[in-house]
């Protein structure tokens, strides 16, 4: 069997793939953001609470972080509405489940980052009266996002690429645009190859721009 490589035919449907790449992007954006919400503020509680509430946030980071996120998507869109009689569209889902993913590592990342503050600089907050409020917002945290900044630009990356699990829920992202291609013209080659180079080319994208900012921002890697 001899298989020509004819390109024509993902160009004739390449809109769905940039469409699903934006969708992708958006996703990517929002669950980091959200992510980062629930990893602080678990950290913070971790490192500021009592036994029983260090215990909750541990379990949660372990439950998480040991089951597929395809087995998250599936429970989230199909196992919380089931149960809790209500629903919301798959997009919603997707995102809602990546967000939880990513808080659980954003935790142990952030934790790590409050640790490694210098001991010097919460000396220096508290011998110029600072509140721990204070403390903690002018000094702690900026300090914290400096250190952490290099594992945040990893997640992130690792985020974009894990949106192609949507596709199972129907969620038109970019891997479920090669997906529709593949369905209408059976042409594989010629449109995992162009999924690759998207992917590829995007994340190179980010992963220069996040490696300048690190080397403008983060503390230890310069």
């Amino acid at each position: 069997m001899n298989y020509h490589i004819n390109y024509n035919f993902v160009w004739k449907y390449f809109d769905k793939l940039t469409d699903g790449l934006v969708l992708s992007l958006e996703m990517a954006f929002v669950s980091i953001l959200i992510g980062i919400m629930i990893g602080l503020g678990l950290a913070l509680a971790y490192n500021g609470s009592g036994r029983m509430v260090r215990w909750i946030i541990a379990a949660y980071v372990e439950i998480i972080r040991n089951v597929p996120l395809l087995l998250l998507v599936y429970l989230v869109f199909y196992g919380i509405p089931t149960v809790g009689g209500f629903a919301y569209d798959a997009t919603t889902s997707f995102i809602m489940t990546l967000s939880v993913y990513s808080g659980a590592y954003l935790v142990e990342i952030f934790r790590a980052g409050l640790d490694a503050v210098p001991k010097g600089l919460i000396d220096a907050g508290k011998a110029i009266g600072l509140t721990p409020i204070q403390h903690l917002v002018s000094v702690r945290l900026p300090t914290m996002f400096r250190i952490v900044l290099p594992s945040l630009s990893n997640t992130f990356v690792s985020l974009f690429k894990d949106t192609s699990v949507a596709w199972v829920i129907a969620v038109p992202e970019l891997f479920f645009g090669y997906n529709w291609i593949y369905t209408n013209t059976f042409r594989i080659v010629e449109g995992l190859s162009v999924l690759a180079a998207m992917y590829l080319v995007t994340c190179y994208v980010f992963i220069f721009a996040l490696q300048q900012l690190e080397r403008r921002y983060a503390i230890g890697r310069n």
